[in-house]
């Protein structure tokens, strides 16, 4: 999947549409993360899922500075302002990078053990909530979804729900980044035509499962999403979506802002 750069699930340990928290022993990337953070390395993430081959998460890599983040990234964080919400932190090097930055930033995961290593690593503000808690009541300027971060929704038919979600948090300024991929092109034919029936599920809905050492976490929905897509949606919910910048790898930055 590497090749396709289609994982990229690596931050973030995020639920579907429901407030759970993980419990530890389902938690592979929080080990992992938690880890490398005492130990100054880890053994193999691995990544399973009914699509693809099986895959591996470099845990170093969660761990990267400013410098070492692709230029999508970099620049998403450049265009965070206000108060910022980072969802689904893992590791929290976002987050560290934009309080450095002086910003004000509040990083939500629902893995304790990411949590844990987060606040160990000097992170202000980590919180053990999901994105879709209703005890989560704040107001924000920027939320920020990165590293395929529309993997959250889950599910297409999720993302009423999600824009709902987005308008109660989302100041009347503010705005959303979530960068995604588009994996049409897994679809393509030799001529550059997209093999779809009518009756398949959308092609960027794909199934995960993570496993590290003897912890085995439990199979989740998550959603690479194409723009025109994602824009269609935003504009049935009252917000519009701009693209902002496309990746090497069929990945691509959105900004979502109310219309």
């Amino acid at each position: 999947m590497y090749k396709y750069n289609i994982t990229f699930v690596q931050n973030k340990t995020k639920s579907i549409m429901t407030p759970m928290i993980l419990p530890p022993d389902k938690d592979p990337m929080g080990t992992a993360i938690l880890d490398y953070l005492s130990y100054g390395k880890a053994d193999k993430l691995r990544v399973f899922s009914s699509m693809f081959d099986e895959d591996e998460i470099p845990v170093r890599h969660l761990f990267r500075s400013f410098e070492e983040m692709p230029a999508l990234e970099r620049y998403a964080i450049r265009l965070c302002e206000g108060k910022i919400l980072d969802v689904g932190a893992g590791s929290g090097c976002h987050t560290l990078v934009l309080q450095e930055m002086g910003q004000q930033v509040t990083a939500i995961d629902i893995s304790p053990l990411s949590v844990q290593a987060m606040r160990g690593r000097g992170v202000t503000d980590a919180r053990l909530i999901n994105f879709f808690d209703k005890n989560l009541t704040e107001v924000f300027d920027t939320i920020l979804f990165l590293m395929n971060g529309s993997g959250i929704i889950g599910k297409l038919a999720n993302l009423p729900a999600f824009f709902n979600r987005l308008r109660r948090i989302l100041s009347p300024t503010g705005q959303m980044l979530m960068d995604s991929s588009d994996l049409s092109f897994l679809l393509e034919d030799e001529n550059g035509n997209l093999d779809i029936a009518p009756e398949d599920d959308y092609f960027g809905e794909v199934d995960f499962q993570m496993r590290y050492k003897q912890i085995t976490g439990d199979t989740f929905d998550w959603l690479y999403i194409d723009f025109n897509t994602l824009s269609l949606h935003a504009t049935k919910a009252g917000f519009k979506a701009e693209k902002l910048m496309e990746g090497e790898h069929y990945d691509y930055l959105a900004r979502v802002t109310w219309r």
